[in-house]
């Protein structure tokens, strides 16, 4: 990572965020050691072609104006642990059934560990139980990780504006492409919406997503109007995702009302009994 990286983390994202970024940086360093590129390209050439997740969302219909990203969260450093029972016997695959059934038009699946209680094997086993296309959601700071995301089935990746300077999150961007994986590209403020959005649709537009994360890192808290205040930045709202904060058919409706088809979702399904259940609910018209 170059010095103007360092400083805009200094300046920018919160501790929380540079604890996790220098955690992955080790735990990354660790994996490459263990699992040397040439493998990850074996698996590649082996693993099944990546499921279009750009195409699942981004094609709003009568039936489904808003295409719900459903997430599979265990825990998060704000929450902790989201319900008690997902401790012991957590089964990313059974809920990702559920999301199946309740609506959703693709999933996004944590596969941090520490700080998130993820695992990659989660992404193979969604993916043996539901038709669904997964996004892999982490802290992706190194083209390694991509290769090591498509050789464990991912279909798309998460990229983090706050994690990577230019220079590489174009690289990933390029890369990710080849390897057939959809893009999100996320932002949380302003200042990293600018910056990034000269690059969405870059290096072809159906493999690249813009998302708004309404979490503000400062203070862990959420609110969907971040994602209405920014849209006017956005030149393409259709492939713009609203990310975090949104637990209600009102919220979606808010969303759709300035062109915004797309919303992830994940604790305020998660926390629920039933998270397809809460999903087909969220779904219904407001």
């Amino acid at each position: 990572m170059g010095a103007m990286d360092h400083e805009r983390m200094e300046n920018g994202p919160p501790a929380v965020l540079r604890e996790i970024i220098e955690h992955k940086r080790a735990e990354v360093y660790e994996a490459k050691a263990r699992t040397p590129l040439r493998e990850l390209e074996a698996m590649c050439a082996q693993a099944e072609p990546p499921r279009n997740f750009f195409r699942a969302v981004t094609r709003p219909t009568p039936e489904r104006p808003t295409a719900v990203i459903a997430e599979v969260k265990r825990r998060s450093p704000s929450a902790g642990l989201i319900r008690p029972e997902y401790d012991n016997g957590f089964e990313p695959e059974r809920i990702a059934e559920r999301y199946h059934a309740g609506g959703a038009a693709a999933i996004s699946c944590l596969t941090d560990r520490k700080f998130f209680g993820g695992d990659l094997s989660f992404i193979d086993r969604i993916k043996e139980r539901v038709p669904l296309p997964v996004l892999r959601k982490d802290f992706l700071i190194d083209p390694w990780q991509l290769w090591e995301s498509r050789a464990h089935g991912a279909d798309a990746v998460l990229l983090i504006a706050e994690c990577l300077d230019e220079g590489t999150l174009l690289d990933m961007m390029i890369l990710a492409q080849q390897l057939g994986l959809t893009v999100l590209v996320e932002v949380h403020d302003m200042e990293n919406l600018l910056r990034v959005r000269p690059h969405i649709g870059f290096p072809h537009p159906t493999y690249c997503l813009l998302g708004i994360n309404n979490r503000d890192l400062r203070t862990m808290k959420t609110d969907v109007t971040h994602t209405l205040r920014l849209v006017d930045l956005v030149d393409d709202p259709g492939v713009l995702v609203s990310e975090s904060g949104i637990s209600s058919p009102a919220d979606l409706a808010r969303l759709r009302e300035v062109g915004v088809n797309i919303a992830l979702v994940g604790e305020s399904l998660m926390r629920q009994d039933d998270p397809g259940e809460a999903l087909a609910t969220l779904l219904k018209p407001a």
